[in-house]
């Protein structure tokens, strides 16, 4: 079951600021094509502010049925587009994924990207990324570096695009986990512990983009 046009819908907007994160808005489809929904800009329940979007930003979002049970599905702004107001355009979940359950986590993809890592004593090195999403992600290195929980790191993550496009994001981060592998080397498990909005960005759309190549297989 999807919306219709003229449903309201309300959306969270995944962050790393928990307040931010927490502050829901309200919109309404305004339109429905094969791929995506345009919507209305979204408003801050409580405050009435406008609440700025962009291309990447990924959503929590949840419409009420007819019974008032809320639905949940997780998508990510595509776009916008200019009418008689500005529309958002957010890619159209898949029916089976809509859930009754809210599901708020970053998501997270395997993939195998270049990532420049510094230590703080500024060791350098190049590795591998083993997954990626919009809350960390985990590489493999050398056994040689030796990497704790609580480490904190500074990257910058290779990020290639379908269209061929690469862009580069920058951020720090912490060592949240390590793992010793049969082969030598070891999986460092990392959050992001500063991370600007608009590099954040960059990874999810990515994520998104992995994801629909692999459900389209």
């Amino acid at each position: 079951m999807l919306p219709k046009v003229n449903d309201l819908v309300y959306i969270q907007v995944a962050s790393a600021d928990n307040k931010e994160a927490d502050k829901e808005c309200k919109s309404r489809i305004a339109d429905i094509e094969d791929d995506f929904f345009l919507i209305e800009m979204p408003i801050e329940i409580g405050s009435g502010r406008i609440k700025r979007l962009f291309v990447g930003d990924e959503l929590s979002v949840y419409f009420l049925t007819d019974a008032g049970i809320k639905n949940y599905f997780n998508t990510y702004v595509l776009g916008f587009v200019d009418d008689v107001v500005q529309l958002i355009r957010i890619r159209k979940p898949e029916p089976e994924s809509i859930t009754k359950i809210q599901r708020r986590n970053f998501l997270r993809v395997v993939a195998e990207l270049e990532i420049a890592v510094r230590l703080k004593d500024n060791t350098r090195f190049v590795a591998h990324t083993d997954d990626v999403g919009g809350g960390g992600v985990s590489f493999l290195c050398d056994g040689k570096f030796k990497l704790t929980q609580g480490d904190q790191v500074y990257c910058w993550l290779l990020i290639p695009y379908k269209n061929g496009s690469i862009e580069h994001a920058p951020f720090e981060a912490e060592v949240v986990r390590t793992k010793k592998l049969e082969t030598g080397k070891t999986l460092i498990m990392l959050k992001f512990a500063s991370i600007s909005d608009m590099e954040r960005q960059k990874i999810i759309r990515y994520c998104f983009e992995r994801q629909f190549d692999f459900r389209n297989r």
